[in-house]
């Protein structure tokens, strides 16, 4: 998964007039970027976990979760359209409800931005073990061994296993190749995004027609029609499925980076809240689809090797080597990617707020090829350490609770802007402008109290040293925060 939010305008200083993007994009230039940004293997990596965690009633979390997006998004592109040069929850709840809780906004997504090369680093290392344990069995014991790394971590004092060993290995190594190739200004283009697109889309057919076969083959219209993914009278329960809920809301994260494009769009206010929702609705029926056959085709989830890459075992069943090799490439590939862009995204955040003086001015140097290489090692540091001490699970949590919070406050926003204080000419329609965001916030703030405790208090942390540096930045909140564009990531 990934952000990658467009370049906006630089600040013009003094009369200076600001420049502006040409609207050209129609409909389906932003569902096509959208996809891509969010990426339709998402409820791959979740899997797992959320299977376990909401005892067996996945398809129902991805489900759930689809509804509070689809009411969030409709609030995002309402406040895009209202605000049509801005693009993130930091310039609507900035906006729409107050500077300072747009500062937190923000700051809740800065933590995003940290934890997302985190989340794409494990899930990438995770995805190269079993690809080259599938493909030369021992070899990632040979790798370690060679390397000495299982005397190093007995020298340390540390008592690994050598699958574990492996994993670091793997971590190490996609952390370092990351952070070498930023550091070299490589870029990812919009074309080897399509390509990608492609190469997920093939494999999630592939996938669809060999769990369709293997199901009707084994046992005909019941295996592909039952009712046991959505509600399992067994095993049902409200407070495991709000869990889960929490963890497989991460297949949508990263929805809200179309309303970045909301000054290049032809007629904004019709065209970007049409967009944001058509996306939400496209990932998920292609992720309920996905984890409802896996689902049919393995119902014990107790049986999985490894619940962070159960998807996998999955694959495995249905289409043997070919397609377990074909998922393990693209998913690898895919967050090596996903990582590419975050890491650099969340060091020119950086750079963009130490250059805005809302951060030490520290942050805002730059080499010699005119990139914030300082940040980007820095964020190189954060993202092995996170990698090494977090587990996928934990780090995805951790990621939904700044998106969460964010989502909260753009919902709470919609309602303030077009129930209390309503443009010009607009005529106000208690549906969309109340119970819709309303919802929205209700499906949020449920979601995102259904968080384990953890992802709570560290978060908590996070937020509470950005109040406490926004205080010391407005002297007592009584100056507005800096206005930081988040699109500049």
């Amino acid at each position: 998964m990934s952000r990658a939010p467009q370049h906006s305008a630089a600040a013009a200083g003094g009369g200076e007039t600001q420049p502006r993007l040409r609207r050209v994009l129609g409909l389906g230039d932003l569902i096509f970027y959208g996809v891509v940004l969010i990426q339709p293997v998402g409820a791959i990596g979740p899997f797992g976990i959320a299977n376990k965690l909401s005892l067996g009633h996945v398809t129902t979390t991805i489900l759930i979760a689809l509804v509070a997006m689809m009411l969030t998004a409709m609030s995002y592109g309402r406040m895009a359209a209202l605000y049509p040069t801005a693009g993130s929850a930091y310039t609507y709840v900035g906006r729409g409800l107050n500077p300072h809780l747009g500062f937190i906004a923000g700051w809740a997504m800065f933590l995003d931005y940290i934890v997302i090369p985190i989340v794409n680093v494990v899930y990438g290392a995770l995805s190269a073990q079993r690809l080259v344990e599938a493909l030369a069995p021992g070899l990632n014991h040979q790798i370690v061994t060679a390397l000495g790394l299982p005397s190093i971590v007995s020298a340390l004092g540390l008592s690994l296993s050598e699958d574990r060993i492996a994993f670091d290995f793997w971590v190490i190594a996609f952390t370092g190749l990351c952070t070498f190739l930023n550091l070299r200004g490589i870029k990812w283009t919009a074309r080897a995004n399509q390509i990608l697109m492609v190469a997920m889309c093939l494999m999630i057919a592939a996938f669809v027609t060999q769990a369709v076969r293997y199901l009707w083959n084994a046992q005909g219209w019941a295996g592909l029609l039952s009712t046991e993914p959505f509600y399992n009278p067994r095993t049902f329960n409200l407070r495991a499925i709000s869990t889960a809920t929490s963890l497989a809301a991460l297949t949508y994260i990263g929805f809200d980076g179309i309303t970045t494009l909301a000054e290049d769009v032809r007629d904004p206010k019709r065209t970007v809240p049409l967009a944001i929702v058509l996306v939400c609705v496209l990932i998920g029926v292609c992720a309920a689809l996905q984890v409802y056959l896996a689902q049919r085709v393995w119902p014990d989830y107790t049986t999985f090797k490894d619940l962070d890459t159960a998807f996998f075992d999955v694959c495995s069943l249905v289409g043997g080597k070919v397609l377990f090799n074909a998922l393990a490439v693209v998913m690898a590939v895919a967050c090596l990617g996903s990582a590419l862009t975050g890491q650099v995204g969340a060091a020119r955040l950086l750079f963009g707020m130490g250059r805005d003086n809302a951060l030490p001015r520290f942050f805002a140097r730059l080499d010699r090829r005119n990139s914030p290489a300082l940040n980007i090692a820095l964020i190189g540091i954060l993202t092995l350490i996170g990698a090494l001490r977090l587990k996928y699970e934990d780090a995805a949590e951790l990621i939904n609770f700044g998106a969460f919070l964010a989502f909260l406050g753009v919902n709470l926003a919609a309602i303030r802007e077009f129930v209390f204080r309503p443009p010009p000419g607009h005529a106000r329609n208690w549906l969309s402008d109340l119970v819709a965001p309303g919802l929205g916030f209700l499906f949020c703030l449920a979601i995102w109290c259904s968080l384990p405790t953890p992802a709570k208090k560290v978060g908590g942390i996070w937020c509470v040293a950005g109040l406490i540096y926004t205080a010391i930045k407005t002297r007592g909140f009584r100056r507005q925060p800096v206005m930081i564009d988040f699109r500049e990531a």
